[in-house]
């Protein structure tokens, strides 16, 4: 026996239930007789034999409300310095949440845009966001760019 003789496919075909006694999973196909678990599209996922089941044990805790959540967008600094490579014009032209959009770079569901600051940048933006994050709105202020904050 040689490393190189040696076989690597030890994945065994799946056997087919219910097809005849001679398959080894035929009548029953290895499911017991009778009762619910024995029939299909049956799950007694947290089911405890009677017993209250755990999530019915523990107290509730927490509230989420529907009302707060909110459709934003996160944007690095960085992923805008890619976006203006590729798109020469985007980064002479005032950057928004609608601006992205249009050119596919930010999904069309969200509402608002937040900026986060992850590292310097080498060119000056001019950017309109909801919300900003303080390294963001130093580091492009200190490239010479100005960021606008809309309500």
């Amino acid at each position: 026996m040689k490393l190189n003789t040696l076989n690597y496919n030890y994945a065994k075909p799946k056997k087919r239930l219910g097809r005849g006694i001679g398959s080894g999973k035929g009548k029953t196909s290895g499911r017991g007789h009778k009762g619910q678990k024995s029939r299909s599209g049956v799950a007694i996922k947290s089911f405890e034999g009677g017993q209250m089941p755990l999530y019915r044990r523990l107290p509730k805790r927490g509230f989420k409300s529907i009302t707060n959540k909110k459709n934003l967008a996160i944007i690095t600094l960085s992923r805008i310095e890619e976006i203006a490579k590729k798109k020469k014009d985007l980064a002479n032209n005032k950057i928004n949440l609608s601006l992205l959009q249009k050119n596919n770079f930010i999904n069309k569901k969200y509402k608002k845009l937040k900026l986060l600051g992850s590292r310097d940048l080498k060119e000056k933006f001019n950017i309109e966001v909801n919300a900003v994050s303080k390294t963001a709105k130093e580091k492009i202020e200190k490239s010479g760019g100005t960021v606008t904050l809309i309500k």
